[in-house]
């Protein structure tokens, strides 16, 4: 509750067109900066064209930076984030009122939240392990019942039906109720963190369809994950709680509408993205190095505790269903969490003759992870056109996949050979009835086929299987070449459909199958077994395609519970993202900006270091004066679309022109819809803040509750009145000289979360604003825009 002046940028007109280099990304782009507009000034009768305050013709050109990305798999329009504290009169005034009880109470509120981000969050993790567990478990036993019976097409059209009607589910729910909950969900909450705000993925529906998809998706047998969607599904969850409930469904609740600004609520999504990624793996610091290495552009030190805290609530809780489900009372097949933990507990041995296999494994890794971010993101640009038609081709292309699926599974294992079970068998051989390590599929009795093993399991099984150790012996190099190429290729094509989708488990089952490859081809020269190749080889690949280190390192760490482990897959994870930075990026950021949304890097380009921050800024600039005519204001509001606006002093209320500060488009609206009007150009007394309270310029929850300006009704006789914007404006905003480089500019604006960067003249006899630098502004395709030769001198290709 004490900073409530924070505001949505107003959307403005965006209008569909053609796609533009590599990815789909949108051509129609708009800003803050507008051609002037005639609107009446002061006292004046006659419409007056608005003198611009800039004075380079190039600060006339119109930044056409996309506000429009896809969300999901719909085109939608997009708006930034208000992170900053807006510290007007009012403000000061609301800080200064709070006593120590009401402190005491908003601190304990944050940590309230959290708790019940921690909770509600495990608890979703949990029902949704043993949803796909016993799903797909009776799924399988009910497909292995009828090979047991050589009733092998009764088998294929129970495994083809349910794998297609658990598909047509998840599809049919997510395009009709909620397109925002397709895929991993990661690249829209990691974009939110950065300041951006796309439509609709916080909503209860996206949540609700984001649980429910995932848990028929991954049933299916589609190689997908669900971690992914427990980040979103942990961001939601937040996001909820943060703004307290929804009104649409009637699900409020007052008493935890304590968080009305997008700065608390940054800071609560990213607790919930770290209790999602630590539900998902049982990975609490895991998932908190997670939500700190690739999730947030901004982190503190006591962010970083409320995540640890919310972590260590999932984990504690995550232990104890656990246990609960260990004495049997979680359904046939449930186990209550990923199974394939403490899978490698053993005791371990490797040598310095090991190094060189661990090397080319990282080397192959990075390859491998590159091509795959390569293909994946061509094969996205394909379903986008496909999407693009329809919904009902959305749905055709999941039903089309669904059934490429089903095939390519069930007739795999026909093609490799039976095996005779191990003398000693840790488990029943062959496995009937249940999950495990050997699927008798078509083979007559005492053997098992060591591909069905691993494609008729769940992911976390087949996972398991990969990482057991003592199994050098029960997998063929034919039958782990197969399953490797074939999960790398439906890792790649599944990921696009219409329904909640993660990457981190599809990469580590592809990963683990070709670690298990390089085994079975360096195994004899190596003390290292297939079980631990397996573990490296999914830690390559993870560095390859997400390229994150510190957190994949403990992630994997806390999956195997063996510390052992640490020096190589260090070694791996860092040998594996170096070779794979040579060729592309991460994944979710190759996602994200072929989604078009405009994520603001840590790093700025090259050329933006020889560029000043005014040879980017554009305009013409709309302005306001200190003490403002209500129908200038109407008129400004109702022909531009922009969010923030310059208030200047001028003669008589200042000597010279001078900049007083900025307003808000949402605080513009209040004071027209409280009317605070005065009859006469002249400044008003502090009475008129009292007027207000802080619900008043609250940052509401949801866009479509937000207040417009034909909403507001006013007078003729009012229309000529005036509002003294003073104690309304922001009087501190954040400067730069004009010939700041714009990389410097960057990271300021980054660092800082901005919305509005005000842009000064150098030299002081000059207007006292040159422009307004949004995140738009320093958008590559922006810039280069502005600076053909830029791109064709450097070599560079505009990244989107």
């Amino acid at each position: 509750m004490f900073q409530p002046f924070f505001h949505f940028f107003t959307l403005v007109s965006v209008k569909l067109s053609c796609f533009t280099l590599h990815y789909p990304t949108f051509n129609t782009r708009t800003s803050l900066q507008f051609p002037a507009m005639n609107r009446p000034h002061n006292g004046d009768t006659e419409t007056l064209l608005r003198q611009a305050l800039l004075s380079s013709s190039q600060r006339s050109i119109i930044n056409s930076t996309s506000q429009v990305a896809i969300v999901g798999v719909n085109v939608s329009p997009i708006e930034s984030l208000d992170y900053e504290i807006f510290e007007n009169e009012f403000f000061k005034q609301d800080w200064r009122s709070r006593g120590k009880a009401q402190i005491f109470q908003y601190i304990i509120m944050k940590w309230l939240l959290c708790f019940l981000v921690g909770v509600i969050v495990s608890l979703v993790g949990f029902c949704n392990n043993l949803a796909v567990e016993n799903l797909a478990g009776v799924k399988f036993v009910v497909t292995s019942n009828m090979m047991l019976e050589k009733r092998f097409q009764l088998a294929f059209f129970i495994f083809f039906v349910s794998n297609l009607s658990l598909t047509l589910f998840a599809s049919l729910i997510t395009a009709l109720i909620a397109p925002a909950a397709t895929g991993s969900g990661i690249p829209e909450v990691k974009a939110y963190l950065n300041g951006v705000d796309a439509p609709g993925i916080f909503t209860v529906r996206t949540l609700f369809v984001k649980i429910i998809g995932s848990i028929t998706a991954v049933s299916s047998s589609l190689l997908i994950g669900k971690a992914g969607p427990m980040v979103h599904t942990g961001a939601c969850v937040a996001a909820l709680l943060g703004q307290g409930g929804s009104k649409r469904y009637r699900l409020t609740w007052k008493w935890l509408q304590f968080f009305k600004n997008d700065r608390d609520r940054r800071d609560l999504i990213t607790c919930g993205s770290a209790a999602g990624m630590a539900a998902a793996f049982r990975a609490p610091v895991g998932g908190v190095l997670f939500a700190l290495e690739e999730m947030a552009s901004w982190w503190r030190s006591a962010l970083l505790w409320r995540a640890f805290f919310t972590a260590a609530i999932v984990a504690i809780l995550l232990r104890a269903m656990i246990d609960l489900c260990l004495s049997g009372k979680c359904g046939l097949f449930g186990k209550g969490g990923l199974i394939m933990f403490d899978a490698y507990s053993a005791s371990i041995s490797y040598h310095l003759v090991d190094l060189p296999p661990v090397f080319i494994l990282g080397v192959i890794g990075g390859i491998l992870g590159s091509l795959f971010n390569l293909l994946l993101s061509k094969v996205l640009r394909i379903y986008n056109f496909i999407n693009e038609k329809g919904t009902i081709y959305k749905i055709l292309l999941a039903c089309v996949l669904s059934i490429f699926t089903s095939c390519l599974l069930f007739g795999l294992p026909w093609f490799t050979s039976c095996r005779p079970c191990p003398p000693n068998p840790t488990e029943p051989c062959p496995t009937i009835g249940r999950s495990g390590i050997y699927k008798k599929f078509q083979c007559p009795p005492n053997q098992y086929n060591d591909l069905a093993s691993l494609i008729f399991n769940t992911n976390d099984d087949a996972i398991r299987n990969l990482f057991s150790k003592n199994t050098d012996d029960e997998f063929e190099f034919t039958s782990m070449l197969i399953f490797f190429i074939t999960c790398f290729l439906l890792s790649i094509f599944s990921y696009g459909v219409v329904a909640p989708a993660g990457l981190f488990v599809p990469v580590i089952v592809t990963g683990a199958s070709y670690g298990r490859v390089v085994g079975m081809l360096l195994g004899k020269n190596s003390n290292l077994n297939h079980g631990l190749f397996a573990v490296l080889g999914a830690a390559s690949f993870l560095g390859g395609s997400m390229r994150t280190t510190v957190s994949l390192c403990v992630i994997i760490l806390e999956l195997t519970n063996n510390l052992l482990l640490l020096p190589l897959i260090m070694m791996v994870l860092f040998i594996s993202k170096t070779v794979a930075d040579a060729f592309n990026g991460n994944i979710y950021d190759i996602i994200m900006k072929a989604k078009g949304l405009p994520y603001l890097e840590t790093h700025a380009e090259p050329y933006m270091r020889q560029l000043t921050v005014g040879d980017v800024v554009t305009g013409p600039l709309q302005t306001l004066n200190g003490i403002e005519k209500v129908r200038n204001i109407v008129f400004i509001l109702k022909t531009t679309g922009h969010n923030g606006f310059p208030v200047i002093d001028e003669p008589p209320m200042s000597e010279a022109p001078v900049l007083f500060g900025i307003i808000l488009r949402d605080h513009l609206l209040t004071l027209l819809k409280n009317k605070v009007f005065i009859s006469s150009p002249s400044a008003t007394t502090g009475n008129v803040l009292n007027k207000f309270s802080a619900d008043d310029f609250a940052k509401k929850g949801s866009s479509k509750v937000r207040l417009k300006i034909e909403d507001i009704q006013l007078l003729e006789e009012e229309m000529d009145m005036f509002i003294d914007l003073h104690p309304f404006t922001n009087a501190s905003p954040y400067t730069v000289v004009e010939t700041m480089s714009l990389g410097k500019a960057l990271t300021l604006f980054r660092e800082l979360g901005l919305r509005h960067l005000l842009v000064i003249p150098k030299i002081s006899s000059r207007s006292p604003v040159v422009g307004i630098l949004t995140r738009h502004d320093f958008m590559p395709e922006h810039i280069l825009g502005l600076h053909p030769l830029l791109a064709r001198n450097t070599g560079k290709i505009l990244r989107f």
